[in-house]
């Protein structure tokens, strides 16, 4: 029997909530999100000022080997966000811009991965959007089987095939797709809540009376005093 598979098809979060979670960010959803889903900092993004969302596409990949991440790009569809890691470290360069062009024509919106990429000018000008472990110029073979679409780790985060990946400037998270929905009712009642403490802040209103925090210093020891001398 295989221990290697392509799977087909998947169930997606619904598109609105894709894109409300994308709206929200990376550091709001991960709040709401009760601090879960977040990938290590060590992924990082190629580019700036882009914000994506996307149901995974996940993929699992042999170390220096990209053939499946070939053969994931048969089940893409539009709106879909490709999630690849390796059953073992590598910083090799196994996305390049002839593979995204190929998956901005199924309507991939980006690409995670636990490895490296190539082509990073070439990418940035096709405005598509890549968070890797590494750039390395460092080419791969297409040699051995992994798996598309089956439960993988990536840089410290559970994905599942369907689950929402919200990537920008401030890193990747990743949202269970049954957590998807009320999570971003958690994220935008969060917005309205920092809507409402951004207002007062500009007013001038200091976060350390606003929030508290000064009784609470106080009730640590800390003592505030004029000058040195009063010490």
């Amino acid at each position: 029997m295989s221990t290697h598979y392509v799977i087909r098809s998947f169930d997606r979060a619904d598109p609105e909530v894709i894109s409300g979670l994308r709206n929200a960010g990376v550091a709001t959803v991960h709040e709401a999100y009760g601090r879960r889903g977040l990938m290590d900092p060590g992924i990082r993004p190629i580019q700036t000022d882009h914000a994506v969302a996307g149901s995974a596409v996940t993929v699992l990949c042999p170390p220096g080997d990209n053939m499946m991440i070939h053969a994931a790009l048969e089940v893409v569809q539009p709106g879909d966000l490709l999630v690849v890691t390796t059953t073992s470290p590598s910083t090799d360069g196994m996305f390049g811009d002839l593979l995204a062009t190929s998956l901005m024509a199924q309507g991939g919106v980006g690409l995670v991965i636990e490895a490296g990429v190539r082509d990073t000018s070439v990418l940035r000008s096709m405005g598509f959007p890549v968070w890797s472990r590494a750039i390395h110029s460092q080419g791969t073979v297409k040699a051995t089987a992994g798996s598309v679409n089956v439960p993988i780790v990536c840089a410290d985060a559970a994905v599942e095939p369907g689950d929402v990946v919200v990537a920008d400037d401030d890193g990747v998270v990743v949202v269970s797709r049954s957590d998807a929905s009320k999570t971003l009712d958690a994220a935008n009642a969060r917005l309205e809540k920092e809507t409402a403490t951004r207002e007062n802040l500009e007013s001038g209103a200091l976060s350390l009376d606003f929030y508290g925090f000064r009784g609470r210093l106080e009730d640590l020891g800390v003592s505030w005093v004029d000058n040195q001398e009063d010490l």
